[in-house]
């Protein structure tokens, strides 16, 4: 890359920055890349509705891609920044501004440099909440796209830095909400209604029993976000009550297996308490599991361009959608280091350092 490309994305990610949108509401963010890319590239570009992707035509055989995700956190901005966020309530603290700047890189520099095969851009909307990622990696079996790279920028790492690891990269994970409906009485005759304490309670009792360490090959996690029973109204018996579990596994098939077993107890207990029960899943992410080839791809990239490597013992365990694009083509999640003392991702106080931003385009282009 030059250093006229690198001002254009620095300068990109900073219009990002200051234009946040959330997870699937990222329209100014999806038609402002497409117009940098349309002002300063010759690439395809391909509209797909709330995403798309940039194609160069490489001159050999073969394609290649790489994801870049869009949306924002519904946290405020307090860093004091010619380019902070200018919408209430919105901000890049996750760093998918730099991402996305970091793939609009990328097409600027094959746009001088050219490629031996065909390269994919594909940005992709709603990658904190789980909901972009199956659609867009359908692109892969569809276009028969055999390797597929991202990155996460990540601080405590040094700058620069590249982390990664064979195997689970991140932990697959999944909201679920347990919703009981009783039958209303007064405090006095409760024995008159169905309350849902007790339902409730069993249900968060056993869930230590569940996730005990030893009896699973990998971590798995069982995380109360919320108990709701009843109001606050001290003459009536509560009868409605809901649970709300984030269900977190190295594997998939343990989450699955705790999933299920969670979903038994509510059931049971809805039953033997008669209460009706409705079960409702969002933020569904599965295991990001890099395919040990592409670990060794980024690993000879990086050291080719002098980065420093590190081998993560542990995945991480917050989650990511990548993870769909894992099981259609080989590849890998890597990181790339903020800085040990970066303020950490979801933060208030946190900003992508445009640094990584060339580092990015770097190894993308050794990848390819």
């Amino acid at each position: 890359m030059n250093q006229a490309d690198l001002n254009l994305a620095v300068t990109l990610r900073h219009e990002l920055h200051a234009h946040p949108e959330l997870s699937g509401q990222e329209t100014w963010t999806k038609a402002r890349l497409m117009d940098f890319l349309q002002e300063h590239t010759k690439l395809e570009l391909h509209d797909r509705g709330n995403w798309f992707y940039a194609l160069y035509r490489g001159r050999g055989v073969g394609k290649i891609a790489f994801r870049a995700d869009l949306d924002a956190l519904p946290m405020e901005e307090t860093c004091e920044l010619p380019y902070r966020s200018q919408c209430p309530g919105v901000a890049h603290k996750c760093g998918h501004d730099g991402h996305s700047a970091a793939l609009a890189l990328l097409g600027l520099t094959l746009e001088r440099t050219g490629a031996d095969r065909d390269v994919y851009l594909i940005f992709q909307p709603a990658e904190e909440v789980g909901a972009g990622g199956e659609a867009c990696a359908a692109l892969l079996k569809e276009e028969h796209i055999g390797e597929v790279y991202a990155f996460h920028n990540m601080p405590g790492y040094p700058l620069h830095t590249v982390a990664l690891r064979k195997g689970t990269m991140n932990c697959a994970s999944k909201g679920v909400a347990y919703r009981f409906e009783g039958v209303s009485t007064h405090a006095s005759t409760p024995e008159l209604g169905r309350n849902p304490a007790q339902a409730v309670a069993r249900i968060v009792g056993a869930l230590p029993g569940l996730t005990r360490q030893e009896d699973h090959r990998g971590l798995v996690m069982a995380t109360v976000v919320q108990i709701a029973v009843g109001e606050p109204a001290f003459g009536i018996s509560a009868y409605r009550g809901a649970l709300l579990l984030t269900l977190r596994a190295q594997y998939q098939e343990e989450l699955d297996v705790l999933s299920q077993q969670v979903t038994d107890l509510a059931r049971q207990a809805a039953e033997e308490d008669g209460l009706t029960l409705t079960i409702e899943e969002q933020d569904v992410f599965p295991e990001t599991a890099n395919h040990p080839a592409g670990v060794e791809r980024v690993e000879k990239a990086a050291q080719a361009l002098g980065l420093p490597v590190v081998e993560m013992a542990e995945p991480m365990r917050g989650s990511e959608d990548f993870g769909w694009y894992l099981r259609q083509a080989e590849g890998a999640m890597f990181l790339l280091g903020d800085g040990e003392d970066h303020p950490p991702l979801h933060r208030t106080d946190f900003d992508f350092p445009d640094a990584l931003l060339g580092t990015a385009c770097a190894l993308f282009q050794k990848l390819i």
